[in-house]
């Protein structure tokens, strides 16, 4: 099996990469377009040129390997993607042969969590818009990080009933640190996760946001919204 694990940013994505990642029969791949994404946009991004220079900026060749020998000799293959990577160029035939799974988490979150690592925040940074344009481009199952959040056993069940894989136990808990597939990006965003040893508790009261962040959720929250009706 492979699976393709759609989100935004700030979004729990790490600890799921680590959660499947942590089972035996898994190997995972951090954010492969990231490279290729950032070589074609031009963004200035934090730490860009090491992203580049680090990982594989080739889109097609990044493509191949979704699709080609599954590393380490794993049964299955579990990929952590950004939506907004995926820009015109670059290939998305791959994802046919996927589980495409698509999480989500309220923008209010998303956008206090991301306006904490990085000063200018733009909607297209935070890729609701274009998790919905991919949804319904590709399809695929639709979770909640909040719902994980609330009970990770019952919701990992869920999902991978949804997809037809077995569940283990090996999902709930990991040992604190790196991890041999995060991204060279690791250093500036996974401070958190990189201390954690499971999913972190339930979330508390939406943050209350002001001024430009303000209207980034006003923009945001209809994307979210719409996928929320589809979560299982």
């Amino acid at each position: 099996m492979r699976i393709a694990m759609w989100s935004g940013p700030r979004n729990l994505s790490t600890a799921m990469m680590y959660a499947f990642g942590n089972r035996a029969d898994f190997a995972a791949w951090d954010e492969p377009f990231y490279a290729a994404y950032l070589k074609q946009t031009g963004l200035d991004h934090p730490m860009a040129d090491q992203i580049i220079a680090a990982h594989e900026d080739d889109p097609a060749k990044v493509a191949a390997r979704c699709i080609g020998c599954i590393p380490d000799e794993k049964p299955h293959f579990y990929m952590k993607h950004m939506p907004h990577h995926m820009i015109d160029g670059i290939p998305m035939d791959w994802t046919a042969e996927c589980e495409n799974v698509h999480l989500i988490r309220h923008p209010a979150r998303v956008i206090a969590s991301y306006a904490a690592k990085r000063e200018q925040v733009t909607a297209a940074d935070l890729g609701f818009k274009q998790q919905v344009d991919l949804f319904d481009k590709i399809g695929g199952a639709v979770i909640d990080s909040s719902d994980i959040r609330e009970d990770p056993e019952e919701m990992l069940h869920l999902l991978c009933d949804y997809i037809g894989l077995d569940f283990d136990p090996a999902m709930l808990a990991w040992d604190a640190g790196p991890r041999d597939a995060d991204g060279i990006w690791a250093q500036h965003w996974y401070g958190a996760v990189h201390k954690s040893t499971g999913f972190a508790g339930a979330e508390g009261p939406l943050p209350e946001l002001t001024g430009r962040d303000a209207e980034l959720l006003e923009e945001t929250l209809p994307y979210f919204e719409r996928l929320s009706k589809e979560k299982i």
